[in-house]
């Protein structure tokens, strides 16, 4: 992914956010809300894992305090994912290179086994820390490809240097995915609604300039909110 710039933090900075985060969310919040992402390429519904509660809570904390109103998707490569989450892209002039910016503090990565890359999931972006630390606001959604057995072959010897479980194998044969990032990206939810839109954005014509990978025509969340949980259609 690319490399966002965070300062290091100390852990009482990282321990009064997440206090700040308690008091500010409900246990409705955390239990009863999916993520409203309104694009001005269509909606988008997200939601999040229970098993990642740090990155649960700290999306649903930006969100209720309107955080990601009016930012861009900053980084969009077809076959790859879609990035966002840069507080400066909301202001900034076409052409100009984003992706650093954001809170003054990183998230402790949320590895779990059953949370992988396949297509449509939301995971937390990071720089290139030890600890594999999240970024405070930078997220990406998957949207990736779809692999051939000697494909997922190849990730498992060259890029992970582990064998992927077979029921995610057949995920990534059949609905796609980008596994090479398993187990190094934190996932914290998935797209329950709205992946066509996914596929709109990652195919907008991008840049070749300073702003690689930004999009030629900025792509914008207008706005983000909490929307009760319903049942949808897979």
């Amino acid at each position: 992914m690319k490399k966002i710039l965070l300062s290091l933090v100390s852990v009482l900075v990282i321990g009064s956010c997440l206090a700040q985060q308690d008091s500010l969310l409900t246990r409705k919040d955390r239990k009863k809300r999916d993520v409203l992402l309104q694009t001005s390429m269509g909606d988008i519904v997200i939601r999040l894992s229970d098993l990642t509660p740090l990155h649960r809570d700290n999306f649903l904390k930006l969100v209720k305090t309107h955080y990601y109103d009016s930012v861009l998707f900053h980084r969009v490569i077809r076959n790859f994912m879609i990035q966002g989450g840069d507080p400066e892209s909301k202001t900034a002039p076409a052409g100009k290179p984003l992706g650093n910016g954001g809170p003054e503090y990183r998230i402790p990565a949320e590895f779990r086994p059953t949370l992988f890359h396949k297509k449509g999931v939301i995971a937390a972006a990071r720089d290139n820390n030890p600890e594999k630390a999240s970024s405070g606001s930078q997220f990406y959604i998957t949207q990736g490809k779809i692999f051939t057995d000697a494909g997922l072959d190849s990730v498992e010897t060259y890029r992970l240097k582990r064998k992927i479980p077979a029921e995610q194998r057949e995920v990534y044969k059949t609905t796609g995915g980008v596994p090479h990032l398993d187990q190094h990206y934190t996932v914290f939810g998935e797209v329950v609604k709205g992946t066509e839109v996914i596929d709109k954005i990652a195919a907008v014509p991008t840049s070749k300039g300073v702003d690689r990978d930004r999009p030629l025509e900025n792509v914008v969340i207008l706005k983000a909110r909490l929307i009760r949980r319903k049942k949808y259609g897979h």
